[in-house]
C-alpha cells in the first residue's frame, strides 16, 4: 500500500461517527482511486498500529480503538473526565425540535414579538422563548411600536457561535433550505435525529414511570404506618 494512503486511512476514520471497517476503508478508496488500488485488510490494520504509535510517541490526546470489527477514533482514558464534563454541557443545551422552530422563526423574521411568534406557530410559546432566553440564544431588543407594545426578540451572538454562524446574513436562503432537505446527508442526519429524540422521549416516559411508581409506594408506606399507629 503507497504511502499516501496512510493519511487517507486517518482522515476516513477521523470522519466516521461509528466504527469503519477494514472493508469500509477499503471500499471508499477503490470508489474514488479505481478498483485496481492495491490496499488490502492486513495494510489498514498496519496503518492504524502506525497511527497509534506515532500517537503515543507524540503524546496525542486520541487513539483510534478497534471495537466492533472496526476502527474509530477516541480520545484517551487519561482524559474521560474532562470529555465526559463538555458533553454533559452540551447535552444540557441541547434543544428541542419547539426550541428549534422557535428559534428559527425569530432568526429570520427579527425582530419578533410573541403574539406574532404564536400567530405563526399556532401554539402558546412561553415555556420555549423562557428556554431561549436561558440559554441566551435569543434576547429582548426593546419594544414593538404596537397595541399593548410586547416584546421584541432577536438572535444573539450565543446563536451564531451554537449554529456555527459569522454573522447573521450567513443563514441559508430559502432556497438553499429546499436543496438541503433534498440531500442524502441531511436525510440520514434527520433521521438519527429523530431516532435520538424517540430514544429520549422514551427514556423520559420511563423515568416518569418510576418516579410515579416511587410516589405511589411511599403513599402506600405512609398509609400503613397510620393504620399501625390506629
Amino acid at each position: 500500500m503507497d504511502n499516501i494512503y496512510n493519511s487517507v486511512v486517518e482522515a476516513l476514520i477521523f470522519a466516521s461517527d461509528d466504527p469503519l471497517t477494514p472493508a469500509e476503508i477499503i471500499n471508499a478508496i477503490k470508489e474514488i482511486d479505481g478498483s485496481d488500488s492495491e490496499i488490502t485488510e492486513d495494510d489498514i490494520e498496519k496503518t492504524v498500529d502506525e497511527l497509534n504509535i506515532k500517537y503515543d510517541q507524540n503524546e496525542i490526546a486520541f487513539t483510534i480503538l478497534k471495537i466492533a470489527h472496526g476502527y474509530i477514533h477516541a480520545t484517551k482514558p487519561d482524559h474521560a473526565k474532562y470529555v465526559g464534563y463538555l458533553s454533559t454541557e452540551k447535552t444540557k443545551r441541547r434543544l428541542s425540535p419547539a426550541s428549534l422552530e422557535t428559534l428559527a422563526m425569530i432568526a429570520y423574521k427579527q425582530p419578533l414579538t410573541k403574539p406574532e411568534l404564536e400567530s405563526i406557530r399556532g401554539v402558546n410559546s412561553d415555556y420555549t422563548l423562557n428556554t431561549l432566553l436561558e440559554k441566551n440564544l435569543v434576547t429582548i431588543a426593546g419594544r414593538a411600536e404596537t397595541v399593548g407594545r410586547p416584546l421584541l426578540y432577536v438572535t444573539t451572538d450565543e446563536f451564531l457561535k451554537y449554529f456555527g454562524l459569522k454573522q447573521i446574513s450567513d443563514l441559508p436562503k430559502p432556497r438553499e433550505i429546499e436543496e438541503i432537505m433534498k440531500d442524502e446527508d441531511f436525510l440520514e442526519q434527520k433521521r438519527r435525529i429523530m431516532m435520538s429524540g424517540i430514544e429520549e422521549k422514551a427514556e423520559e416516559e420511563e423515568l416518569q414511570s418510576e418516579l410515579e411508581r416511587d410516589s405511589e409506594i411511599e403513599s402506600e408506606l405512609e398509609e400503613d404506618n397510620e393504620n399501625t399507629i390506629e
